[in-house]
C-alpha cells in the first residue's frame, strides 16, 4: 500500500521546508507549493490524501484554496495550518470545508498526531453508511449523488461540501427525528466537537 500523499501550501520557505522534512520523516509522500495557485495546479495533476494549507499566501489565499479543493476533491482531507488564530478564522476555515485547524506556532508532535487522526478518519469507509445508504439519495423533490456530492432540485443542480453531505446522510438515516447539535457535529466532523 502506498504511503499517503500530502499537499503542503505554505509561502514561508523555512516553514515549508520544515514541514516537508517532518512529513517525509513520517513516511508521507509530499509535494509543496509556495502559493495558492501553485497548490491548485498541483491538485489538478496529482491525487492527494491530505492538504495542509496556510491561509495568508500570495495570490489565492488558503480559504480560496480550501473552497476549491473541497469543490473538486470532496474526499480530500484538509487541515488549515496558519498564524490566524482568532475564533472567526477557525470557524470560517471549518465552514469552508477544512477537517481541522492548527494555529502557528505549532508543536511537531501535535501536528503529527492531528495529521494521523485526520487521515485515519478520512480513510475509513463506515460499513453502516455503505450498506444502508444508496448511491443516490431521494429527499423530497431533491436527488443527491453521494459519490459526486451533486444534487438536483426542480431541474437545478447544486454542489455540496463534504460536511453538508455528511449532515444530509445523517438526516437521511434518521428520518422524522430531531437530532441534537452535538450529534450533528459529531456526525459531520467525526469527533466530539
Amino acid at each position: 500500500m502506498d504511503s499517503p500523499r500530502i499537499l503542503v501550501a505554505e509561502d514561508e520557505p523555512h516553514i515549508r521546508e520544515g514541514l516537508i522534512d517532518i512529513l517525509e520523516g513520517e513516511g508521507y509522500q509530499v509535494l509543496a507549493a509556495a502559493d495558492g495557485e501553485a497548490a491548485l495546479l498541483l491538485s489538478e495533476n496529482h491525487n492527494f490524501d491530505l492538504a495542509l494549507l496556510d491561509i495568508m499566501m500570495p495570490g489565492r489565499n488558503g480559504y480560496d484554496v480550501c473552497r476549491e479543493l473541497r469543490r473538486h476533491h470532496p474526499q480530500l482531507a484538509i487541515i488549515m495550518l496558519t498564524a490566524k488564530g482568532e475564533e472567526i478564522d477557525k470557524v470560517l476555515g471549518l465552514e469552508l470545508g477544512a477537517d481541522d485547524y492548527i494555529t502557528k506556532p505549532f508543536g511537531v508532535h501535535e501536528l503529527r498526531a492531528r495529521i494521523a487522526a485526520v487521515l485515519r478518519r478520512s480513510q475509513r469507509t463506515p460499513l453502516e453508511t455503505e450498506a444502508i445508504l444508496p448511491t443516490t439519495l431521494a429527499m423530497g423533490l431533491a436527488t443527491i449523488d453521494r459519490k459526486t456530492y451533486r444534487g438536483n432540485l426542480k431541474n437545478r443542480t447544486f454542489k455540496l461540501t463534504a460536511k453538508e453531505m455528511k449532515l444530509l446522510e445523517a438526516f437521511y438515516r434518521h428520518p422524522d427525528e430531531a437530532l441534537q447539535r452535538h450529534t450533528l457535529l459529531n456526525l459531520a466532523w467525526g469527533i466530539d466537537y
